[in-house]
C-alpha cells in the first residue's frame, strides 16, 4: 500500500537527520532501507513546516515497520491511505508486491512536486553549519 506521511522535524533533531540522509544511514537496519532515502528526496516542505511524502509499505499496520526509523527524527502528524485501498493490487491480493512498480499514486505524486518547496534543500538552510561541523570532525 501507499501512504501520504506528513510529519513535521523534531526541534533540534535537524542537523542529525540530515547527516543521517548524507551518511546514508538513515532507515539502517529496517528491511526498507533504501525507501527511507528516496522518500527524502521526494518530500516537500510546506508553510506550515510538515513534509509530505508518499511512502510504499508492506506492513498489515502502517508504517509497522518504518515508525521507530521515522520517529527518531519526525513527529508523525498524519499517515494516510495515498490512493482507495480497494484498487491496490497489493492490498487486495491480484498482485503480490505491486506497489514497488505501481503507477497509483502518480497524480498525487506530481501535485505534490508542483507545492511546497524540496524537503531537503530546507533542511541543509536550516542546519549547514552543524552538519559541516561534524563532517569535518569526521
Amino acid at each position: 500500500m501507499r501512504y501520504l506521511v506528513r510529519a513535521r522535524v523534531k526541534p533540534g533533531r535537524e542537523a542529525d537527520l540530515l547527516d543521517a540522509i548524507e551518511q546514508e544511514t538513515l532507515g539502517q537496519g529496517s528491511v526498507a532501507e533504501g525507501e527511507y532515502l528516496r522518500n527524502m528526496q521526494e518530500a516537500r516542505l510546506y508553510a506550515d513546516q510538515i513534509a509530505r511524502w508518499v511512502e510504499v509499505c508492506y506492513c498489515p499496520t502502517p508504517l509497522q515497520e518504518e515508525r521507530s526509523y521515522w520517529e527518531e527524527y519526525f513527529e508523525l502528524t498524519r499517515v494516510q491511505d495515498a490512493h482507495d485501498r480497494r484498487q491496490c493490487r497489493d492490498d487486495n491480493g491480484a498482485e503480490p508486491w505491486a506497489c514497488s512498480d505501481c503507477d497509483c499514486t502518480a497524480r498525487l505524486e506530481e501535485k505534490l512536486k508542483a507545492e511546497g518547496s524540496p524537503f531537503l534543500d530546507s533542511l541543509r538552510n536550516r542546519a549547514p553549519a552543524t552538519c559541516f561541523d561534524k563532517l569535518r570532525r569526521g
